[in-house]
């Protein structure tokens, strides 16, 4: 008997190979990723005070969509999606930003999702909107100390694993690399035609941080599932459009949120793609 059960033991374990349960899922796995490069980033010394407006931001998504879960009397109030929102905003914003803020930032963002939707997929990439709101409501900088901008260039090593396992478990490969290869691109041909302003050029935004912004969004925020579309063939004008859109914002006005921009202009076009009917098979 004591063999017989041995035996069946020793099938199950080798039958069934060893996973993580916790990364099934993709925002887990988009979580857990992001997690890791936090940390890396709070080496960096002025980076430390960011662990503060991480436990904020994330504590604000949680119970911004916990009260919505219960609202709408759903069965499960904990949201992984909303710890990758709190977690991106506290990510990108300073990590001297103001706590009070980072609360109405993240909440802002969280109520975008919830509020601005085609169907039941929301429009926009929730922590863009909240970014956005915060650079016209309150001026906060960004300084995006978690894509690793503030340690040596060669920790932009782990950001690109880190990113790319990412964009491999959700699918969208062809969406990240259609729009590094045409922001890199464009802002090269901007910087050697001379287009843009002398205060912020193009050839600017080829250099660090800048280019760490653009891993980041282009891994983290830009592959969004809900936000971003399904297709091959969308991915790749998702992304061609994002960047394109971005980098033209950043020759003509500069500043911060050009990223942003991009990313939230091809949200819209992403939603009304979905919205058209789509044509009858014969």
């Amino acid at each position: 008997m004591g063999v017989q059960f041995r035996q069946r033991i020793d099938k199950r374990t080798t039958t069934r190979p060893l996973k993580f349960s916790y990364l099934k899922t993709p925002k887990r796995y988009v979580f857990a990723v992001l997690s890791v490069l936090t940390l890396l980033a709070m080496l960096h010394r002025q980076d430390a005070g960011g662990l503060r407006n991480v436990l904020i931001g994330m504590g604000t998504a949680v119970v911004v969509d916990g009260t919505v879960a219960i609202l709408q009397r759903r069965k499960k109030w904990f949201s992984d999606g909303g710890l990758v929102t709190g977690l991106l905003v506290a990510d990108i914003l300073n990590s001297n930003t103001a706590w009070y803020e980072v609360v109405v930032i993240t909440a802002l963002a969280l109520t975008s999702k919830h509020v601005l939707k085609v169907g039941r997929k929301p429009i926009f990439n929730p922590a863009a909107v909240g970014l956005l709101f915060a650079l016209m409501l309150f001026h906060s900088g960004q300084s995006w100390w978690g894509s690793l901008s503030m340690l040596p260039w060669w920790c932009a090593i782990f950001l690109l694993v880190g990113g790319l396992l990412v964009a491999q478990r959700v699918k969208k490969v062809p969406q990240t690399l259609a729009f590094l290869g045409t922001y890199f691109t464009l802002l090269l041909l901007f910087a050697m035609l001379h287009i843009g302003l002398p205060s912020d050029s193009p050839g600017d935004a080829l250099r660090a941080p800048f280019v760490n912004s653009a891993l980041y969004l282009a891994f983290f925020m830009l592959t969004d599932p809900p936000t971003s579309p399904p297709t091959l063939r969308h991915q790749v004008f998702f992304g061609f459009f994002a960047a394109a859109v971005g980098v033209t914002f950043f020759a003509v006005h500069g500043g911060l949120s050009y990223l942003l921009i991009g990313l939230l202009a091809a949200n819209v076009w992403k939603a009304w793609v979905s919205r058209r009917p789509k044509s009858p098979t014969r």
